[in-house]
């Protein structure tokens, strides 16, 4: 049997060995077949996905159970848009295209939730430094 050990993966994905366990162990990663010794053996869709899965967190800044729906909601959509495909040119095709619709909705929504978390911190920040600034510009009035 072929396939790639943990070490590898955590070289290629950038993981450490103890973050892609935890990740199979909460069910973020599909378990890889093992060796007659047990040994993981990953493919390389595993090391894609998991280099999917520290871009989501990295870029989008996404906690482990938003990556979760997150990547949930891109299977979904994957399956989603096959479906779509094999119903190609038939009444059923609007339905299929309409279940795409709503996930990608869906995803867009977290997004958003996401992006206003982010703007809110940048608004508190921004603030703070503007304080600050007002607060030093008093400071050397007053020498």
């Amino acid at each position: 049997m072929n396939g790639l050990k943990i070490d590898d993966v955590a070289k290629q994905s950038g993981l450490t060995k103890r973050t892609i366990r935890y990740y199979e162990q909460i069910g973020l990663l599909a378990s890889p077949p093992r060796s007659e010794g047990g040994i993981r053996l990953y493919s390389e869709e595993h090391v894609e996905f998991l280099k999917k899965i520290t871009n989501a967190k990295e870029v989008m800044g996404f906690s482990l159970s938003e990556l979760q729906e997150f990547i949930t909601l891109s299977d979904t959509l994957e399956l989603q848009k096959h479906d779509y495909r094999q119903f190609k040119g038939t009444s059923q095709q609007k339905v299929k295209l309409e279940k795409v619709l709503l996930t990608v909705e869906e995803q867009l929504k977290l997004l958003e939730q996401k992006k206003k978390n982010i703007l809110k911190v940048e608004g508190d920040l921004v603030s703070l430094r503007d304080r600050a600034k007002a607060a030093l510009i008093r400071f050397e009035q007053e020498k």
